[in-house]
């Protein structure tokens, strides 16, 4: 066992005090004592508990201390005087050497959280407080106890059979979207999926595909990695605008509820994109991130319904459950799905099996349906709160974008969004404005706003988060 030992007092009018820990009980007879004891004191040498010229006690003191053979510590002792750890001279005892002991790094100081946001309002995150627990845990329990043997092997790159199943069933009647469980690849995120679609048109001979004005960089960023040049499209009041296609074979979009603005496309820009892709052999890449949060109507289908062989859908938990999951999902053409699952395969990633079975028994069950439809509810009440606070508050200020989704844009007046977000970081709250979310190269005329993602906070933080947001607006 380790024993802890600390001596101190005078000896030689010099006064010393060091604790050390020595297992003495361990194997290896004296000469394992021996050895631990060398170490213990080299180590406390070399880490600076003891000092250059620091007495140490007598053989004799220090062996009725550790209770061991007093032969033993003058050992230990000669053995770091060898070293040239310790000094031994008659009359002055035994003391640590003079000598440039080099000191252990500091450890890095901890990043300062002082000025870490209070309030979170940055989109793209659910209420991470409200993940269903118990109902996750039970279908997790189900799930292990009914899964396979092979389950736990490598398996297919396109994901569980049960979840892309489930996927299919689900996905055709929530979303509109025309599935079979032989054309999904379960990816670890969406970034990971738009990573494979990228690869995929570089190696089809593509240098370029089509975005939107507003999104986020991460995917403009991610697709130039790949080796595609990304360029932005023009939008007006119908939503992205079609005719800026020419000379493209791929676009990624968000028709459903454009990010971050809020609209949906319009359905004649649907069918155009559609009869587009067609057209010029293209494929278009739907990113469907916040699909089942539809507020004041029926939710608008996929895109992917009107031609499942020109349009890859992208889905994911990251919204509706967690981000953390790490699932996310790809309906592709039947001419794709082998190659985009070659291509993950390839990569070496995988999702862990353990959640693919549960979040399938947690569709199949209709536990994913029971959590949407209250966080749908919960969610909207939220959003119908930001916008009767933001009216008291700033009545200048127009809040849209808000029949669907987990965020709202906040029209400011012109030229204010920049103190704005200043004026939020002042007061630690979490706040991102619309110019973060416009591409470098985009035509259309800069609007100052702010894009605040009201599904962030928990439960319990959101009316102070609301009332902090009141404060910063002009």
């Amino acid at each position: 066992m380790g024993k802890s030992w600390a001596t101190s007092g005078r000896e030689g009018g010099g006064a010393w005090s060091v604790d050390l820990h020595l297992d003495a009980a361990g194997t290896g007879g004296r000469s394992g004592v021996r050895k631990r004891l060398t170490d213990a004191l080299r180590e406390a040498v070399r880490g600076g508990r003891l000092a250059p010229g620091t007495r140490l006690p007598s053989s004799r003191t220090l062996a009725a201390d550790l209770g061991v053979a007093r032969n033993t510590v003058a050992d230990a002792y000669a053995d770091l005087v060898a070293e040239g750890w310790l000094t031994a001279r008659q009359g002055s005892g035994t003391r640590v050497a003079s000598r440039d002991v080099p000191r252990p790094a500091k450890a890095a100081r901890p990043p300062r959280t002082s000025g870490a946001p209070l309030h979170n309002l940055m989109p793209g995150t659910p209420d991470v407080t409200s993940f269903p627990r118990a109902e996750w845990l039970k279908a997790a329990r189900r799930a292990l106890a009914a899964a396979p043997d092979d389950a736990f092997g490598y398996g297919d790159p396109r994901g569980r059979v049960e979840l892309r199943a489930a996927l299919a069933s689900y996905l055709s009647r929530a979303r509109g979207v025309r599935a079979d469980p032989e054309r999904i690849v379960v990816v670890p995120g969406f970034m990971h999926g738009l990573t494979l679609l990228g690869e995929l048109l570089v190696a089809r001979g593509l240098r370029r595909i089509a975005v939107e004005s507003y999104g986020l960089d991460l995917h403009w960023d991610r697709l130039d990695r790949t080796g595609l040049r990304t360029e932005p499209l023009g939008v007006d009041d119908l939503g992205t605008r079609t005719d800026g296609l020419a000379g493209h074979r791929a676009l990624l979009l968000t028709p459903a509820h454009q990010f971050p603005m809020g609209k949906p496309l319009h359905p004649d820009r649907r069918a155009e994109a559609v009869d587009w892709a067609r057209h010029v052999d293209g494929l278009i890449l739907e990113d469907d991130y916040d699909g089942e949060f539809r507020y004041d109507r029926q939710p608008v289908g996929a895109l992917q319904g009107l031609d499942p062989e020109r349009v890859v859908y992208l889905g994911t938990a990251s919204k509706s459950l967690a981000p953390g999951l790490r699932l996310a999902w790809m309906v592709l053409p039947a001419a794709l799905a082998s190659e985009v699952a070659e291509l993950k395969f390839a990569a070496g990633a995988s999702n862990g099996v353990l959640d693919q079975l549960a979040l399938a028994e947690f569709l199949t069950s209709g536990a994913y349906d029971r959590h949407v439809r209250s966080a749908r509810l919960r969610y909207r009440r939220r959003r119908d709160q930001l916008v009767a606070a933001v009216a008291d508050a700033a009545p200048e200020v127009q809040v849209s974008g808000i029949a669907a989704g987990l965020h709202a844009v906040l029209r400011l007046p012109p030229g204010t969004e920049e103190s704005v977000v200043r004026a939020a970081s002042w007061q630690r709250l979490g706040l991102q404005g619309l110019s973060r979310f416009r591409h470098p190269a985009a035509a259309v005329p800069p609007e100052d706003g702010l894009v605040v993602g009201y599904g962030t906070p928990a439960d319990h933080t959101w009316p102070a988060t609301l009332a902090a947001l009141c404060r910063v607006l002009p």
